[in-house]
């Protein structure tokens, strides 16, 4: 099944697409459902289980108040993070939860207990996936009236146990001329059609809609990528979550522009741009500001940085950006049918590696590269990736998240140089670093895998 691109590239809010985006899209769905059961207004309760990383991780990645949003029948994409902390404030103030279960515009308000309700289950697993989370509806009675668990497999991709049994979601969407479901496949039937990897991509995006809304989708997130960027290089003060990170991408910003002249006798310069639109994301998806996945709202900002180098040093032609995300897209697909883009699963490979894969693959793309180049410029953007952990420091998307976003998105601008210097020929294939990365994930210890239990996250307990 091909993954599309607004599958892959979702605007929401941060920090984390599989620890407050997922579980907020777990919330809104299991709400329309009690409320399509007709259940709703017999609702006197709602009890949230977490589950796992949801549970070790999820005070810093605002799981509960990612709950507590989407059963007001909020999806991530519609939340106004300025909005919904407040929604959140007036709730645990008043220990009073309007659910919404979408159609006619009913609410039902409840009595909800954030400390009560809200189970922290860190020393249990769920058999399917590291990420789950289980809401009980009960009425006035105490008598159940529904159950429903929810795995959130990264990238704000949300399964439910249909779904995780049958490894698949319940709409896949309509059959696409190209349903490739591996790099050789892809490179043999673009090859055969005498297509680029974003024309190929393309096609199948037809089969959904038409080009004039694929633009529109493609112009809608390229437009909140830049818009957080922006936002970030203006925003100052100390990321929210008690590690007391000062925002610092301003402050960069503003010795970049001092400097401009001077800059110009630096080779190097180039690299303090794109560390800086990095920063500036991924400070803003600290904060729960809007961002994208790309693929995950922890790489967020790898994309977008390397998206406004090839904008700002290359070319501003929309069309060439068009093509970088789609031809992204199509590699992002390929770890997520394959391996995974969670890093409670595989580490920060599946986020950070993932995302800058996908990055240098459309930089090569917009900058021309033929279809074996891309592949090669994505597999060197993982190769030197693998094994990466996720260790983050009190479960914040702070450290190290920040700052290996601006290391990912250099990294995929040197792959992408590397892949143009060849033929596109090279020893180890896409698909082949591929499977390496799921074993490796296999393989690592759940310390280093978002529990916040190893690495960075225990060995500096002074922060």
């Amino acid at each position: 099944m091909s993954i599309s691109v607004f599958e892959l590239f979702k605007v929401g809010v941060g920090p984390s697409s599989s620890h407050t985006m997922g579980p907020m899209t777990a919330a809104c769905r299991f709400v329309r459902r009690v409320a399509q059961d007709g259940d709703l207004a017999a609702v006197a309760r709602v009890e949230v289980w977490l589950y796992g990383s949801l549970a070790l991780t999820g005070r810093g990645h605002a799981t509960d108040t990612a709950a507590i949003i989407g059963l007001t029948g909020q999806m991530p994409a519609d939340a106004d993070p300025d909005a919904c902390a407040a929604l959140v404030a007036r709730v645990l103030d008043s220990r009073r939860l309007p659910l919404n279960g979408g159609g006619q515009g009913y609410v039902h308000e409840i009595d909800f207990d954030a400390g009560r309700d809200i189970h922290w289950e860190g020393g249990s697993q769920l058999p399917f996936h590291p990420n789950a989370i289980t809401f009980v509806a009960v009425d006035a009675g105490g008598v159940e009236l529904t159950r429903g668990t929810y795995y959130s497999v990264g990238g704000g991709f949300v399964l439910d146990e249909d779904e995780a049994r049958a490894n698949a979601p319940a709409n896949p969407g309509p059959p696409v001329p190209y349903d490739f479901a591996n790099a050789d496949q892809l490179l043999a039937m673009a090859g055969q059609a005498g297509l680029t990897i974003a024309e190929l991509m393309r096609e199948n995006e037809r089969a959904a809609r038409g080009d004039a809304d694929i633009d529109q989708g493609l112009d809608r997130i390229l437009a909140t990528m830049d818009a957080c960027i922006d936002r970030g290089m203006r925003e100052t003060g100390i990321l929210p979550g008690g590690l007391d990170v000062p925002r610092r991408a301003a402050k960069i910003h503003a010795q970049l522009m001092q400097r401009q002249e001077r800059m110009l006798r630096d080779p190097l310069s180039v690299m303090d741009w794109v560390n800086l639109w990095a920063l500036a994301v991924n400070e803003e998806n600290a904060a729960g500001g809007k961002v994208v996945t790309s693929p995950t709202n922890g790489a967020a900002g790898i994309i977008p940085a390397v998206l406004r180098y090839y904008e700002r040093f290359h070319d501003p032609d929309r069309r060439r950006l068009h093509i970088f995300l789609l031809t992204a897209a199509a590699i992002g697909g390929l770890y997520k049918r394959n391996a995974s883009i969670s890093a409670a699963e595989v580490g920060c490979q599946g986020e950070v590696g993932v995302a800058c894969s996908m990055a240098a693959a459309g930089l090569t793309a917009a900058m021309g590269g033929t279809n074996a180049q891309i592949e090669n410029a994505a597999e060197i953007g993982m190769e030197h990736n693998l094994g990466l952990t996720c260790d983050p420091i009190k479960g914040l998307v702070q450290i190290p998240c920040i700052e290996r976003n601006a290391m990912g998105a250099i990294k995929a601008i040197d792959a992408a140089r590397l892949a143009l210097m060849g033929d596109g020929t090279h020893k180890v294939s896409l698909d082949r670093v591929i499977e390496t990365m799921r074993r490796t994930g296999a393989d690592m210890k759940d310390l280093y895998k978002e529990t916040s239990l190893g690495g960075l996250a225990v060995n500096l307990p002074e922060c």
